[in-house]
């Protein structure tokens, strides 16, 4: 689950980690507001969306009088804002963050996620703060610091201190990291983050260290832990198909190619997608109906592909363990019939009972093309798009 930068900031302050003064805007009255009860005479104007790349794209602004406040509140609200994450369809700014002015003397970037293949967490440092973390990755990997924090230990004192150290920083603004860093950490613990991301981590001039923007996300299964992590959820935030996929308990994400996919698996969904794509195909979702792939759930997955008009073909690939492969041919010959699916759908069934599957697809009288092999059904899928 992803949240909006001015609600990560007010959980990290539960957490005193050091944010800049601020509060949410929905309309231009109530920015200049804001900004009133902020105090000084300069302000940040920040569109808020679930998207990085908002300054690049003009979805943050300065302003130095209370007027150009409501000036560029007024024209951030309602606007179109398309970054480098949004896609060419953009998200429309519905809420502000009016911050106050920080005097900057160093961008620095810090980052803390779970490492999956070393199955640790880890504490990612950079001097190279306010700029994209892959780029800096592809280009300079040498300028990214990387900590890792031993399981049941929590991260060290002295883990901290060398984090402070390699970022260049002296006197009090290397005490600060040190208890920014430790603040940080915790947070993103206690609140099971899947991402906690500071970019820019600033130091200002006279020596604090501020989260200049925040960005948090969120382990889907510990959310029955957090209700009040649940309900910073934005809707508005959210792709419809996917919020509809939720609600039957699919996994969906929407991709932007054409072929449908309906597997049961995460891995076998995301094996499904590259076969596609070596086949010349474009994926245009991954859909993980789960391990009972029966009726109910082959048809609520059709609904949901059938949804994206860009499908013009569907691939179904069922791995039959538990479930037998000649329960999920029933359940999709009833789903094509009750749904009146009229793409081409290609269906790939394997393991328990995969050749009696392969009759009842055969004998439904069904526009169904039954593949043997995954390659053999990126290739018709493919195939009938073409």
């Amino acid at each position: 689950m992803k949240i909006h930068e001015f609600q990560a900031k007010e959980i990290l302050k539960k957490f005193g980690v050091p944010v800049p003064a601020g509060a949410p805007a929905y309309s231009p009255e109530e920015a200049v507001e804001v900004a009133k009860q902020i105090g000084g005479s300069v302000w940040v104007v920040k569109a808020q969306i679930h998207a990085g790349g908002r300054g690049k794209a003009g979805g943050v602004k300065l302003a130095r009088s209370l007027d150009e406040v409501y000036q560029l509140a007024s024209q951030m609200l309602g606007m179109k804002l398309v970054t480098h994450q949004t896609g060419s369809e953009g998200r429309i700014v519905k809420k502000l963050l009016i911050e106050q002015g920080v005097d900057i003397a160093k961008e620095l970037y810090l980052g803390i996620t779970l490492d999956r293949t070393a199955r640790k967490n880890v504490i990612m440092a950079s001097t190279e703060g306010g700029v994209e973390i892959e780029k800096v990755a592809a280009e300079t990997p040498e300028k990214i610091i990387k900590v890792y924090v031993e399981p049941g230990f929590g991260v060290q004192p002295y883990q901290l201190r060398n984090i402070a150290f390699k970022l260049g920083l002296e006197g009090e603004q290397f005490k600060n990291c040190i208890k920014f860093v430790e603040a940080l950490y915790k947070a993103y613990i206690e609140s099971d983050a899947s991402l906690a991301e500071i970019n820019p981590l600033v130091v200002t001039k006279s020596g604090e260290v501020l989260a200049l923007d925040a960005k948090m996300n969120f382990d889907d299964n510990a959310l029955f832990r957090h209700p009040e992590i649940v309900a910073y959820r934005d809707l508005d935030e959210e792709n419809p198909l996917e919020i509809e996929a939720s609600k039957y308990n699919l996994n969906y994400i929407k991709l932007d190619g054409n072929v449908g996919c309906m597997v049961n698996g995460a891995g076998l969904a995301m094996a499904t997608m590259d076969i596609i794509k070596l086949a010349g195909g474009e994926p245009a979702n991954f859909l993980d109906v789960g391990g009972s792939a029966n009726k109910d759930t082959v048809a609520n997955g059709f609904k949901i592909i059938l949804s994206d008009p860009n499908v013009k073909a569907i691939l179904i690939n069922i791995f039959g363990g538990i479930v037998r492969c000649d329960r999920v041919a029933n359940g999709v010959v009833e789903a094509v019939k009750e749904v009146n699916v009229s793409l081409p759908v290609i269906v790939r069934l394997e393991g328990t009972n995969a050749e009696e599957a392969k009759k009842i697809l055969e004998e439904s009288g069904l526009n169904f093309e039954v593949a043997m092999s995954l390659r053999e059904a990126a290739e018709k899928v493919t195939k009938a798009i073409s």
